[in-house]
Order: structure tokens, then sequence, then C-alpha cells
């Protein structure tokens, strides 16, 4: 899975604006939903946030405050740093968080719950927990998919194959997974979900 995200790092924002691979795909309502979704992102308080999993940083521009961005990708880091000059950047994994002071939030825009392991998902909300007072997960909506899990394959621009791990959530399966909590997005494509 890291080798996969090192060297989608380049191409990993063509699937937002949906260009290359992603052009021919039919996604009914996508930049109005995307919109939204930025400005839920951009709401939220200002304050100090750790964003776990932040990839290329295209969400995480959108947080306001004092944000110390995360991936375990060095490659998405990069892409992040230029992206977001103002944030802090670690590199390190979410079930491991490599920081010892508490935050604000804990944002996890997409990949932490979404294509981690059930132990890695358990680690990584145990570790969420430790470092904020309340966590914000953005994560893919279960209304287009057949099913809440599935392994997928994953074709780069270079040709190659990967398979990867995949889940769709409902706003209330997704706040069940942290605990409780209240839906701040709700959409064909994507959910968010605060939990206290």
């Amino acid at each position: 899975m890291r080798e996969y995200y090192e060297r989608r790092a380049p191409e990993y924002d063509e699937w937002y604006p949906g260009t290359g691979l992603f052009a021919a795909r039919d996604r009914p309502g996508w930049k109005e939903e995307l919109r939204r979704l930025t400005e839920v992102v951009a709401s939220l308080s200002a304050g100090r946030t750790l964003d776990v999993a932040c990839g290329t940083g295209f969400l995480t521009r959108h947080l306001c405050g004092d944000v110390v961005a995360l991936d375990q990708s060095a490659a998405m880091l990069e892409q992040a740093r230029s992206r977001v000059p103002t944030a802090a950047f670690l590199r390190g994994d979410a079930s491991a968080l490599p920081v010892r002071t508490t935050a604000s939030t804990a944002s996890s825009p997409r990949t932490s719950t979404a294509t981690s392991s059930p132990p890695d998902r358990r680690a990584f909300l145990c570790e969420a927990r430790r470092v904020a007072r309340e966590l914000v997960v953005v994560d893919s909506s279960r209304v287009g998919s057949d099913a809440d899990e599935a392994w997928q394959e994953r074709v780069l621009n270079d040709g190659s194959r990967w398979q990867v791990f995949k889940r769709w959530f409902t706003p209330d399966g997704l706040a069940r997974e942290l605990g409780g909590g209240e839906t701040l997005f709700a959409g064909r494509w994507f959910v968010a979900v605060r939990s206290p």
C-alpha cells in the first residue's frame, strides 16, 4: 500500500477535477458536491489541527488555523508542501501518531478509515483520541456503492496495477465507527462526521 501511494502522488489530484484516467468517468453532481465539501472543511473552527493522512493537501489547504499535516508517503507530503506552504509537515503512520501535544481537532480526510485494516483503524482512532479533543473524518459515501468494503484494482498512469482495500460509509455508520458523532456532510460521494 505504501508503494502505491508513493507512485500515485504525482497523479493523485487528477481524481478531484476528473482529468487523466478519470476523464471518462461519469460523476453526476461531483463538482458541486466537492465545492460544498470544501466549504464544510473551511468552516471548521480555526485552532490547532492535526491533519492525518493529508495526502496531497487538497482538503488540507481549506483548514483554518495552525495546521500540522501528516502522511506516511514522502511523495504525498512533497505535493502537500507545495499546496499548503503555511502548514507544518510530518511523515508518519496514522496508527502511531508521532506527536505528543494535544490538538483541538484531528482531521482525517479520506484515507485513515477508508483504506486500512480493522487493527490499523482501531489504532488510528485510539491515537486520534490521544492527541485531540475532537475528530473530524471525511470519507467515501456508501450511496453509490454496492458494498461496505471491497478490494479494488487501481491502474496508474504508468499502467501499473494495484490492489487497494476500500470502504464506504453512511453518515451513521461512520459515526458508529468513531464512537458517536454528528454528521457535517452527507452526499453521494462524500460523508463527513465530527466526533467529540
